[in-house]
């Protein structure tokens, strides 16, 4: 809608709203604007009274249905939109699964549907809703128009006296002990009261009374906004450059992004306030994001949601959050979602742990947390709802729970675990300079699995035996563009300093399918199951540029010293013979030019599709070592997705299936002498780990904090008796193969 238009309507609603006529004549009118200025039959008006949507003002359906006709939350199309909170945009109506015909409207001549909730203060009060007689999908300008509009009817509802209701009322606070589920980002324990993240601004005043004075503050908004950012860019305090700061460039970028800038200016050229402006650009991203799947994207409008919220209490004058206000106890986090720069400024002595209600596990505020070592749970359901300031908490992110005002068993149940927890780090620290040797002799290589610089630190903690897979594209997720090859040499060299004379393995960028980069083009549309879509070395072969970039930076960082590269998602053999040329070539080039190169390359595949297990007599000639990646492995083998908690009890790594499977795989490996190691979670598991030690498993590459728990485990356990049994527990049609292995690990002292 060109801004002229725009700004028609916002003047006719301002005329509206000022003028001395009752407030339902008043929708009335805004209903008449509404159909006129979008060339609309249809634009009705539908407020929440006594628990459901009721049509309150109508242009163009007939009169008599007016508070006659009624739509519970999530009946029809208007209460689909009310449910939840997002638009619609229909170019046939009723070819929605939710689409309810009321006789009494007169609406079956129309084909057409758009609708927008009204929300205030962060509740839905109604539906704003347009109709046309043949079929169209309306554009998106109209969509964003119908949002503005639905924020100025928000304020004119507000004053009138018409007593809308929200949708979900807030209920009483309880005070009884409560008990919240979610999802898991960042693992750990932690207790403190609650404080509350500041919420988002409450925009009070939509309709500009001056439109240059509106775009002066917006102007000196983004000029404070710029400097704050800049501040903690440079401020940012982590253990080294590369991983954090690329997220806070990337964040930066949008900042200081002109063109983010100039469509809040079209909307205040179109009669917005600066506030409402924000608000409603930051509204029409939603709406154009709200179907994106790809967690990166997510993401972005996340950074977008905070610059917004940022800029809007630059400008309303309400700066301050919860973290200025010099907090002196233990505390937990609460809020809907945080950008990466808003954790930040929060002090890390009183900062114990974080819940959100949403939040997911490539978030960049999760890479934050976990750099910072803050636990973090996520997609907590009416999270804000439940707690209230100053609330006693405790936040166990292994249950993935938070614990509200906790009863007395429960905090003394923390702090026996607290107290448990330290005594047995304490037996695991007494282990840390003694080898993983078992009881009978058998040595065990224990490494560990990292991807960011925060991660060394670990080898020297846990006194690793290495990295056996370093994951290289935790720096392309972070980052806005292709990671520029320093960037790449610099991370790289770091990590071989890092480990020093213990081997380091890095696996080629594993991008792709859920873990889509802007800057590399997916495959049409979008994939079904992108876990077994086009990514890993798929994407990276059809990229090869990407790949070559890549194998430059290795050489580079590598040279006088050995690399070992493993390439993921390997299906065929000739995927890993095409990448490694791909490598060597590279090689090539750089002694050209007279490089310093590595002293050795070592090759390795990484195992995780089923089908290499019928190619290994091809493939195992051609590698140096092999890398058993269990997670994807087990879901594929089980047909049971690892994400899916209805499948969790079936995603079992020691199926008997499984545990055959993996046991033919380390016998072919065993036969030609080829080096093999378990680099998934089954391998940070003592029970798990300790079945594939008993099918011959030798090397382990588990987070940093399984070391001490899988090296205690080892050096208490015979595992030449353990394997006899296993043997026969896999040769044994329907041995429930976890009882067993438990049983018998009890009966032996074995600690797991």
């Amino acid at each position: 809608m060109p801004v002229g238009s725009a700004r028609e309507i916002l003047r006719r609603l301002h005329d509206v709203m000022a003028a001395r006529t009752p407030a339902e004549a008043k929708l009335d009118q805004v209903a008449g604007i509404v159909a006129a200025e979008l060339g609309s039959e249809v634009a009705s008006i539908y407020l929440m009274r006594d628990g459901a949507l009721e049509l309150f003002a109508t242009r163009g359906l007939k009169q008599e249905a007016v508070h006659v006709t009624r739509l519970g939350l999530g009946q029809g199309l208007v209460g689909t939109i009310a449910e939840t909170r997002a638009p619609l945009n229909l170019a046939e109506a009723s070819s929605h699964p939710r689409f309810a015909y009321r006789p009494e409207t007169g609406e079956e001549r129309f084909h057409s549907f758009a609708g927008v909730p009204i929300i205030r203060r962060e509740a839905v009060i109604g539906v704003l809703a347009v109709q046309h007689v043949s079929p169209r999908a309306y554009e998106d300008v109209e969509i964003e128009a119908l949002q503005t509009v639905a924020m100025v009817l928000a304020e004119l509802i507000a004053a009138s006296g018409l007593g809308a209701e929200p949708v979900a009322p807030a209920r009483p606070r309880e005070t009884a002990a409560l008990r919240l589920s979610g999802v898991r980002l960042v693992d750990g324990v932690a207790r403190g009261v609650a404080v509350f993240h500041q919420p988002r601004i409450r925009i009070e005043r939509t309709v500009a009374e001056d439109v240059e004075e509106e775009k002066a503050r917006l102007e000196a908004g983004f000029r404070a906004l710029r400097e704050q950012v800049d501040h903690m860019v440079r401020q940012a305090e982590f253990a080294g450059p590369g991983d954090h700061d690329e997220i806070l460039e990337t964040y930066k970028m949008f900042a200081f992004d002109e063109g983010w800038a100039r469509r809040i200016h079209d909307a205040i050229e179109g009669g917005l306030t600066a506030e409402a402006a924000i608000e409603s650009v930051a509204q029409a991203q939603r709406i154009r994001m709200g179907g994106v799947a790809d967690p990166y994207l997510a993401e972005r409008l996340h950074d977008l949601d905070d610059l917004s919220n940022r800029l809007i209490r630059i400008i309303s004058g309400r700066l301050g959050t919860a973290a200025a206000l010099g907090l002196k106890e233990d505390m937990i986090l609460i809020a809907r979602n945080l950008g990466p720069a808003e954790l930040l400024e929060y002090d890390r002595r009183y900062l114990k742990g974080v819940a959100l209600e949403e939040g997911s596990l490539t978030a960049h505020v999760t890479i934050i947390a976990r750099a910072m070592g803050v636990p973090v749970v996520g997609r907590i359901a009416r999270l804000r709802e439940q707690v209230a300031e100053g609330d006693p908490l405790i936040l166990d992110a292994g249950a993935a729970a938070l614990f509200v005002r906790p009863q007395a068993s429960v905090v003394r149940s923390f702090e026996e675990q607290a107290a448990l927890r330290a005594k047995r780090q304490a037996g695991y620290d007494a282990l840390r300079d003694l080898p993983a040797l078992s009881r009978d002799g058998i040595r065990v290589q224990l490494l560990i699995n990292a991807g960011l610089r925060s991660d060394l630190p670990a080898l020297e903690l846990t006194n690793a035996d290495g990295i056996g897979l370093f994951r290289t594209e935790f720096q392309f997720l972070v980052s806005a563009t292709l990671p520029r090859k320093a960037r790449q040499v610099a991370l790289y060299r770091d990590v071989l300093d890092a480990a020093g004379r213990r081997p380091v393995t890095f696996r080629s960028v594993d991008i792709g399918g859920d873990k889509a980069v802007p800057y590399i083009a997916g495959r049409e549309g979008g994939e079904e199951n992108p876990a077994m879509g086009w990514r890993a070395l798929r994407l990276a072969l059809e990229r090869k540029g990407l790949l070559e970039v890549q194998a430059r930076a290795l050489l580079e960082a590598a040279a006088g010293r050995e690399l070992n590269l493993m390439f993921p998602m390997i299906a065929e053999p000739w995927e890993f013979a095409e990448a490694k040329a791909v490598v060597e070539r590279a090689r090539a080039a750089l002694a050209a030019r007279g490089q310093p190169l590595p002293e050795a390359i070592r090759y390795g595949a990484m195992f995780e599709v089923p089908a290499l297990a019928e190619t290994l007599d091809e493939l195992l000639p051609m590698v140096d070592f092999l890398s058993i990646g269990t997670n994807d492995l087990t879901q594929f083998l089980l047909a049971a997705d690892r994400g899916n908690p209805k499948l969790a009890a079936r995603y079992d790594w020691l199926a008997r299936g499984v545990l055959r499977f993996l046991a033919r795989v380390v016998r072919a490996c065993e036969a030609e002498g080829v080096p093999v190691t378990v680099c998934g979670e089954m391998g940070g598991r003592t029970l798990e780990a300790l079945a594939l030690m008993a099918i011959g498993v030798r090397r382990l590459s588990i987070t940093p904090a399984a070391v001490g728990p899988v090296k205690a485990m080892v050096r208490s356990a015979e595992l030449a008796p353990i394997a006899a049994s296993m043997a026969l527990w896999l040769d044994t049609p329907g041995t429930d193969i976890r009882a067993m292995l438990a049983a018998e690990a009890a009966a032996r002292g074995i600690d797991v």
